[in-house]
C-alpha cells in the first residue's frame, strides 16, 4: 500500500496535466496521497475519463488560464500536433515539466515558443512513483529561479529518489536502467511464478509467493549497505540449491 503523507497539503500552486496516462497518472496518485488538494489539479484527457476523484478533467483546453505548473505527459509522437494548443496555456511564471521521452529541452522551447529564461525541465519518472518509491531523473533544474526550483522540489520529493543529470545526454542510460528496469523486474516475478506453476503449484499461491519474495528482497536491498552480489552470496550455501540457481543465472 502507498505510504500516506501530508507533504503537499500546503502546496499552493495550480497544476495542469496536459495528458494524464499511466506515468502522469502515477505521479498524480502519489501527489494526492501526499495531501495535494485535488481542486488544484486540472487534467486534459482526450477520453474525458475522470483522472482521479475531485480532479477537474477536461477534453478541450482552449480558454484555460495559465497554471503555476504545466506537466506535459502526452506521447512524444503526438507532441508536434498538440504543441500549438499547449503554448497559449503557458504564462510567464509557469513552470513547465515534460515527462516525454526523447523530446529535448531545445525542441520543447522552440515548439512552445518559450523565451530564453523560461522555467522548463525534463523529468523521467518510473512507475513506482505511485508508491513514493520511484526514481525521477531531471535535467534543466539548474536554470530555474529559486521559486520555480522550490515548486519542482516540493512536487518531486514525495515521488522517491531524485537524480539530477548534468545534461540531457544522460537520459538514455538512466531510462534504460530505471525506466525499463521495473518491467524487467515484473517479468522476472512472472517467470518465477510461472516456473512454480509448471512444477505443480497452484497459480494463485505461486503468484502471491513470488510477489512477496521479490517485495521482501527489494526492501532488504533498499535498506542494506551490502552490494547486491554480497547479498546473493549471503543467501547461497556452497553446493546448495540457491548456488545452483545462481550458477545458471551467471552462465553465458
Amino acid at each position: 500500500m502507498p505510504e500516506q503523507s501530508t507533504a503537499l497539503a500546503g502546496f499552493s500552486g495550480d497544476i495542469f496535466l496536459y495528458g494524464c496516462g499511466t506515468m502522469a497518472g502515477a505521479m498524480l496518485t502519489r501527489w494526492l496521497d501526499c495531501g495535494l488538494n485535488p481542486a488544484r489539479v486540472t487534467a486534459l484527457r482526450q477520453s474525458g475519463a475522470q483522472a482521479a476523484p475531485g480532479v477537474r478533467t477536461i477534453q478541450d483546453a482552449r480558454g484555460e488560464p495559465a497554471p503555476s505548473i504545466m506537466l506535459i505527459g502526452v506521447k512524444p509522437q503526438i507532441f508536434g500536433q498538440v504543441a500549438e494548443n499547449i503554448a497559449p496555456l503557458i504564462g510567464p511564471d509557469t513552470l513547465v515539466i515534460s515527462i516525454m521521452a526523447g523530446v529535448t529541452l531545445e525542441s520543447l522551447t522552440d515548439a512552445l515558443a518559450l523565451g530564453p529564461v523560461a522555467a522548463i525541465v525534463r523529468a523521467m519518472p518510473n512507475l513506482p512513483v505511485a508508491d513514493g518509491r520511484g526514481v525521477v531523473a531531471i535535467a534543466g533544474a539548474d536554470t530555474l529561479t529559486p521559486q520555480a526550483a522550490a515548486q519542482l522540489g516540493a512536487l518531486m520529493a514525495p515521488l522517491g529518489l531524485i537524480h539530477h543529470l548534468p545534461d540531457e545526454g544522460g537520459f538514455n542510460l538512466v531510462t534504460a536502467l530505471t525506466g525499463c528496469g521495473p518491467a524487467f523486474v515484473y517479468r522476472f516475478v512472472a517467470a518465477m511464478a510461472g516456473a512454480a506453476v509448471r512444477l505443480g503449484m497452484d497459480p494463485a499461491d505461486a503468484d502471491a509467493l513470488a510477489r512477496a519474495t521479490v517485495a521482501g528482497a527489494a526492501d532488504t536491498i533498499a535498506r542494506s549497505d551490502l552490494s547486491p552480489v554480497a547479498l546473493a552470496d549471503a543467501v547461497a550455501s556452497p553446493g546448495g540449491m540457491t548456488q545452483a540457481g545462481l550458477d545458471i543465472l551467471d552462465s553465458d
